[in-house]
Order: structure tokens, then sequence, then C-alpha cells
């Protein structure tokens, strides 16, 4: 995984931490944290991040309360899972069921 990106300082910042959380793991981890950052990011701050899990990600709970915001915290997120899906030819199968 590596990135190159022109845009605001939540897009940059957004892609630097998924970069650095991605890097190492399984697709299938690494979807299931994208799921993880996705549920953040929609939940408009109503809910409670887990650090063991998201670990810097974590920094994004506050741009949740803005939807405006949203996107750009999660546009490298959604680039990334949709080159990752068309690479590997879809869903792995234990995520497709969830």
């Amino acid at each position: 995984v590596s990135y190159e990106s022109e845009g605001c300082s939540i897009s940059q910042a957004s892609a630097s931490v998924m970069t650095d959380l991605v890097i190492g793991r399984s697709v299938a981890d690494a979807l299931g944290l994208e799921r993880e950052f996705l549920a953040l990011m929609q939940s408009r701050g109503t809910l409670e991040p887990d650090e063991d899990v998201l670990e810097d990600a974590v920094a994004f709970a506050g741009v949740s309360k803005y939807p405006a915001r949203v996107k750009c915290a999660l546009l490298s997120w959604m680039a990334w899972k949709d080159a990752t899906v068309q690479a590997v030819g879809g869903i792995p199968e234990q995520e497709a069921d969830r």
C-alpha cells in the first residue's frame, strides 16, 4: 500500500494513518479495520472508538461530528477498499458474510 495525495489535511492524515494500519495485515484483517473506521465515521460522534483496534485512527472520532468532513476522512479508505476488492477478485468469503 502506498499513496500520493493532494487535498485537505483530514484526507491526507487519514490516508497516512490508513496506510500505517493496513500494511502487514491480511486483506481480511484490513477490511475489518475499514469496517470499524467506517462505523466510527458514520456514528456522528456517538461511538467510542476502540483504540486497541483503530490505533491512531481514533483521532478522527471528532471528524464524525461534521458530515461535510466525513467524506474527506473516508476518501483513502474507500479508494483502498475498492482497489483491493478488484485486485483480489472480490471480498474474501469470511468478510462477505458480515
